[in-house]
């Protein structure tokens, strides 16, 4: 470098370069490699670009290395970020390889910006989040992604941010050009070569012998690296080393090796490697080992905890602390791993990794690589369930695909695997764990060649599981009902994973419409876990959850509110099995059990409950809170609050929508919720447009057959109504209550709601007469189901009254109307939207609520 060029960077590197200290916000980024060297006119370049554009991509010269790794993109990544870390309010580092591990990586960040975790939202639904508030520069502007090694453009744009801040990618796939602003990254000019091996080797030696084993190595930083370890760690002469990678690298090309890597990196490899073997072997079974996990940080607790797995070649060294320990750090001072004190992680060059297991025959490959498999299926956690075990999981799952783990048959690695799978689903990651699980499938498959291995069962069922969770019903439905047959013929009806299926395949069946059905099959499958001899807690939990579910959805508001208060009861009296999320649902329900029992006061003061608890437990944005939240915005507006109804039920949808999407059937009950705030504070027009939009979404999520699509068709007849097309309205509750009635039977509420509305078109319609007739055998029909009561007799009462008064019969309406107020004042509910509007002889208009499925 001149010195006039050399005078320009040191100014530059002045100009740009800070103090000391890490940002708010400093994550998961590499520790700085105290061997850097060279380098500043791509460091000046890059930071020149980032602050002119939002994304630069580094990637390697084509035409040096055809595009082959190791020329240090990585590291100038790492270098840039901690020279320049004090220009930024948060650093964060993302591996991206594996475009399905990304959405996890940047869901990570949620927290460190303020926002709810993936617990609550989803992973994908997360990333998002993290992505757009990173755009709005909310709350921090001055940001740094790196997305290292991300090689596929295409699967990754949706991921990478633009707006105030700056992407930093690492690249080997030239196709970045097209899309951003690329600087290439060639190996290292000779000086800097030169400069690097004399720092590296610490001691002086001859420039031109410097010169000439740069030469040798293709000047490439990698295989500088492991020439500079090797002769600082051996104190070996450099005439020695050139003379041995001469003759390694004539065998090497005598041999015809891969073309993956430069023939220079493989020779400084293995001359490490054999210097190693011949100093301590045990580092090279570790290294080995290392070899068939991911490219990834390695937890240092695999080894830890793998004492307890048959793995034959690396046992005794995970049974000697002290030579584990030695083995890992002789590793870390050969160049052959990188060792991160401050992570516990270990971490191979992917393509140190491939020369590793170039170097093994098939078999040694096959028996390596099981060994992984057992290492990690030792040192994870047992139970996924248990939130305190995610951090655990999450650091193993990238490494589930790198080591072929489908392709393994051990018991205990496929528990592994299935937890791992039943993990993903729970962090809401199921878009992975359908990737996860659908490949255990196949492989276990054609390994087992049948479908009805145990193993292929269970995975079939986090399947079915998944499936529903993302609202696939219809498949969900196919999944879950050939699994539990096949289930039932190869396990028994009464093995602990038949009955977790059933309850999958129950819940299915609900989803579907089947409401009697499922309660019924739930019936009896509560009865076979009480009379198993075994107990399970918190299977049966879930199956007296769901039952009294089956039971609201069934019109048995009394006992649903009753199986739900002994629930809850229960569950915050016992000491396992049960987790908050169990909870948040269980008190939740109750308060909706209770509303539709028509205690409204108590429905709102136990809604109200189960939403701070949502968002003490979880985070506003959590499933579990916004269901919370949808039940009291409705028992807030069934109590006459419409202000606070019509504001949650806003916040609701949007959260809802943000997190499962718009066709999520809880996206829609939140739509429908919020259509009826509106309708009730008098914004009829917001309804109507809301209610237009929900209402063929049902059909098309369900079928047009399904109840909740027939319901939701009744509540926009209510605003055809009031918008005064009172035929429309009479046609669509007449058809709605026929299909329903056809569905459910007419002693469901649902096509007696209707029936209540359609009494109200007639009236409109001027057809008093067909209005009374048909509003006195409801109100019977109402009386005998639910009671005296209940805000549906009621309701149908206030509407015949009017009708009666409309037809001359002023007595019986007035004795009517005055025993309903009666009641109402009984029922301490005098103040309520249906007692104000029997008062001043208004109609009531009744309106639906889907519930969670």
């Amino acid at each position: 470098m001149g010195q006039g060029r050399r005078f320009f960077v040191e100014l530059s590197q002045a100009a740009h370069s800070t103090s000391d200290g890490a940002p708010p916000v400093w994550e998961r980024v590499p520790p700085k490699n105290p061997h850097f060297t060279g380098r500043e006119d791509l460091l000046l370049a890059l930071r020149d670009n980032v602050a002119q554009v939002s994304t630069v991509v580094l990637e390697p010269r084509a035409s040096a290395l055809q595009g082959q790794g190791g020329v240090g993109k990585t590291q100038l990544a790492i270098e840039y970020a901690w020279r320049y870390r004090r220009h930024y309010d948060v650093v964060y580092w993302i591996p991206a390889e594996k475009r399905e591990l990304v959405p996890a990586s940047l869901a990570a960040l949620a927290p460190h910006l303020g926002l709810p975790t993936s617990a609550g939202l989803g992973i994908e639904e997360t990333a998002r989040t993290v992505k757009r508030a990173l755009e709005r520069g909310e709350p921090y502007r001055k940001w740094l992604l790196i997305f290292d090694n991300a090689d596929d453009p295409a699967s990754l744009r949706d991921y990478i941010p633009s707006g105030p801040g700056h992407a930093l990618i690492t690249s080997r796939n030239p196709q970045w050009g097209s899309r951003v602003q690329t600087l290439r990254v060639d190996v290292f000019d000779r000086e800097e070569s030169k400069t690097f091996l004399a720092k590296r080797i610490r001691r002086e030696l001859p420039d031109e012998k410097l010169d000439i084993l740069a030469e040798k190595l293709g000047d490439l930083p990698i295989a500088l690296e492991q020439a500079g370890a090797l002769m600082y760690e051996t104190a070996m002469d450099l005439d020695e080393y050139l003379a041995l990678l001469e003759s390694q690298t004539t065998g090497l090309m005598r041999m015809g090796r891969s073309d993956d890597y430069p023939q220079s990196m493989a020779a400084a490899w293995q001359l490490s490697v054999h210097q190693l073997r011949t100093r301590l072997p045990e580092a090279i079974d570790i290294l080995r080992c290392c070899a068939f996990f991911g490219p990834e940080p390695i937890p240092r607790d695999v080894f830890r905890r793998g004492t307890e797995a048959e793995t034959p070649r690396i046992a005794p060294i995970l049974a000697d602390p002290l030579l584990l320990t030695k083995a890992l750090s002789v590793l870390g001072r050969f160049a052959l791993a990188k060792i991160d004190s401050t992570t516990r992680t270990i971490q191979v060059h992917r393509l140190i990794q491939s020369l590793l297991r170039e170097e093994l025959d098939p078999k040694q490959q096959h028996d390596i690589r099981h060994e992984v498999h057992l290492l990690l299926a030792h040192s994870a956690p047992k139970d996924p369930e248990d939130t305190a075990n995610w951090k655990a999981f999450e650091e193993l799952v990238p490494h589930i695909g790198y080591s072929n783990l489908a392709e393994c048959a051990t018991p205990d690695v496929r528990t592994f695997a299935l937890n791992t799978v039943r993990f993903l689903y729970r962090v809401g990651n199921y878009e992975l764990a359908r990737a996860r699980v659908e490949e255990l499938i196949d492989k276990w498959t054609a390994r087992e060649e049948r479908d009805g291995h145990p193993d292929i069962l269970v995975a079939r069922k986090h399947l079915g599981n998944i499936l529903r969770g993302m609202g696939e019903y219809t498949l969900a439905y196919q999944t879950d009902h050939d699994t539990l047959q096949a289930m039932r013929k190869e396990l028994g009806p009464d093995h602990s994973e038949t009955m977790w299926a059933t309850n999958s395949y129950v819940s299915t069946l609900r989803a579907r419409g089947e409401f009697q059905r499922a309660r019924e099959q739930r019936g009896e499958l509560l009865r076979r876990y009480q009379d198993a001899a075994t107990p399970d807690t918190t299977g049966m939990f879930r199956v007296r959850h769901n039952l009294a579910i089956d039971h609201s959805l069934t019109s048995d508001y009394v006992t649903a509110r009753d199986m739900f208060q002994v629930l809850l009861r229960d569950l915050s009296t016992a000491r396992t099995g049960v987790g908050s999320s169990m909870v948040l649902s269980t008190w939740s329900a109750l308060s909706r059990a209770v509303r539709l029992c028509g205690d409204y006061d108590m429905a709102v003061y136990l809604g109200q409950d189960s939403f701070d608890y949502g968002r003490q437990q979880f985070s506003l944005d959590n499933h579990g809170t916004l269901l919370a939240a949808k039940d009291l915005s409705i028992a807030l507006r069934r109590r006459g609050d419409f202000n606070e109804a019509l504001d949650l039920a806003d916040t609701t949808y949007n959260g809802l929508r943000r997190l499962l999407g718009p066709l999520h059937s809880d996206t829609l009950a939140a739509g429908v919720n919020l259509s009826n705030a509106h309708r009730a504070k008098g914004n009829i027009d917001e309804a109507y447009a809301l209610a237009l939009e929900m209402t063929p979404l049902y059909a098309r999520v369900f079928d047009a057959d399904h109840p909740f699509a027939h319901t939701s068709r009744s509540n926009l007849a209510v605003l055809h109504r009031l918008r005064g097309d009172a035929a429309e309205a009479r046609r669509i509750n007449h058809e709605a209550a026929e299909a329903l009635a056809v569905r459910l039977g007419w002693d469901h509420d649902y096509p007696l709601t209707c029936l209540i509305n359609l009494q109200s078109d007639l009236a409109a319609l001027g057809e008093i007469e067909e209005a009374v007739k048909g509003g006195r055998a409801l109100h019977q029909r109402l009386r005998d189901l639910f009671g005296e009561d209940h805000f549906m007799t009621l309701s149908a009462a206030a509407n015949l009254a009017l009708d009666l008064r409309a037809v001359g019969s002023a007595a019986e309406a007035d004795a009517l109307k005055a025993e309903v107020l009666r009641r109402y004042q009984d029922l301490d509910g005098i103040n309520q939207p249906d007692a104000v509007a029997t008062a001043q002889n208004r109609r009531i208009n009744t309106d639906f609520d889907p519930q969670p499925l």
